[in-house]
């Protein structure tokens, strides 16, 4: 579960990532609380818009943000971005804690703050392509998972609490003193260890992500599920802050409620470390899982039984989405990476421009309970979508022996991969087997050893 570890750079990443997205959970939850309870009178619409300005960057600038990650040395690139966030925090803090912060100043740092995001999610998700080998990088991706919900689980909490004592604008500058965690991790790495990406030549690649996907329908599939999931279902600041107050709960128990998405958030995460590689199905699965615990949600009848419901809720959605993540990052073509994981986060952020509007409208004008329905609904047409392309692969068959029974094949080889030259090493040349010519009077084969062959029966 946790070999990647075994890397120093990405044991420093992870302490630096962990404490940087502490900080990060805890100006979202601040942010949020403002808008809807000090800048609004329980507007939850508001809050929607705040949310789409913040998540529309990704979507708008992901050609360029893409081939930025593919372009540039991401190290020093996510420096730039992490400084730029700790200064917009700063900023953040000082405005409301001085009382001068106004909506449509707000919605304001949310842009600033979603153009950042935009160039820094997709350095970051592709970075860790650099700090372990590609047998790891699922596992990799998984425990940065394990990093994100378990800062999920701590930093709402304690931004509740800290917006009960200390007010909400001490959140936001608490949270700025946390990017120095991550800018130390960066500079402490050992860059001679980092491995080296293909990067593209020039800005005629742009769409070449696209295309790329383009090709691979199986890669179009998890983009349009994780699109209705992301654009309907990932708006839990709206879920669990009006329905904190719906049970007659402040800003305490709004943290809390984010808390419990966590616990089952990094159950999810950890068992996905464990797996050996991503599947599609584990991906449909999870879609499924999501839109029943949407459901038990809707009817949950107390603060406490709709706590209970968040922890299936969390494992799900982040079973669902790191195997995504993992799917789309190691069968993706490395000279592409960062195009297609840009493009990945694109949609999965990008979504919410476009539906959370319209879930903040809902739980405006209907009640939070049918904002979370329709998340419900969406999560359930994504599940048929992928069960759908599961059965039109071929890759469902009737079991052998058994007459009632299904078989489910494989995710088919990709083809569309070359190898990376830098995959070649001497341990590659020890093992691969060579074919002698057909006129030896053996048929046998040998394996390189260094530079001397050796023949092998």
């Amino acid at each position: 579960m946790f070999r990647s570890f075994a890397v120093f750079n990405y044991r420093v990443w992870f302490i630096g990532a962990l404490v940087s997205n502490i900080g990060a959970w805890m100006q979202a939850t601040a942010q949020n609380w403002v808008v809807l309870t000090e800048l609004t009178d329980n507007d939850a619409a508001a809050m929607g818009v705040t949310m789409a300005l913040q998540f529309a960057p990704p979507l708008l600038l992901v050609g360029v943000t893409g081939w930025v990650a593919d372009r540039f040395d991401r190290r020093k690139l996510i420096m730039c971005t992490q400084t730029a966030l700790l200064l917009l925090a700063v900023a953040l803090g000082i405005l409301v804690v001085t009382g001068v912060m106004t909506l449509p100043l707000m919605y304001g740092f949310a842009f600033a703050l979603g153009v950042i995001t935009a160039f820094d999610n997709p350095a970051r998700q592709t970075f860790v392509s650099d700090l372990v080998a590609r047998e790891n990088a699922s596992n990799a991706v998984a425990l940065n998972a394990a990093s994100f919900n378990t800062a999920r689980l701590i930093g709402p909490a304690v931004a509740g609490v800290m917006i009960v004592v200390l007010g909400t604008g001490w959140v936001f500058l608490v949270n700025a003193s946390t990017f120095v965690a991550m800018i130390v991790a960066l500079v402490l790495m050992r860059t001679h260890e980092l491995i080296p990406h293909r990067r593209g030549t020039g800005p005629a690649r742009l769409a070449d992500g696209f295309r790329y996907v383009a090709r691979r329908p199986d890669l179009v599939v998890i983009f349009v599920m994780v699109f209705l999931l992301g654009a309907f279902g990932m708006n839990f600041p709206i879920f669990a802050s009006t329905m904190a107050l719906e049970f007659g709960r402040g800003a305490d128990g709004f943290g809390l409620l984010s808390s419990f998405v966590a616990i089952g958030s990094l159950a999810g995460a950890l068992l996905a470390a464990r797996r050996e590689r991503a599947r599609m199905r584990v991906v449909v699965v999870g879609a499924g899982g999501f839109a029943l615990a949407s459901f038990a949600s809707v009817v949950a009848p107390s603060y406490g039984a709709y706590a209970a419901t968040l922890v299936f809720t969390g494992f799900c959605v982040v079973t669902t989405l790191t195997t995504a993540n993992g799917y789309v990052q190691t069968s993706t073509d490395p000279a592409l990476r960062g195009r297609v994981l840009a493009l990945y986060m694109a949609i999965l952020l990008g979504g919410t421009p476009v539906g959370a509007p319209v879930v903040g409208w809902v739980a405006a004008e209907f009640g939070p309970r049918v904002a979370i329905g329709l998340a419900g609904i969406m999560a359930l047409v994504a599940c048929g979508i992928g069960v759908a392309w599961t059965l039109a692969s071929g890759r469902v068959h009737r079991h052998e022996t058994r007459r009632f029974l299904l078989t489910l094949d494989e995710t088919r080889p990709i083809t569309t991969i070359t190898p990376e030259p830098e995959d070649f090493s001497d341990e590659v040349a020890g093992t691969t087997a060579i074919p002698l010519p057909a006129n030896e009077r053996t048929p046998r084969t040998t394996r390189t050893t260094g530079a001397h062959p050796r023949p092998t029966a």
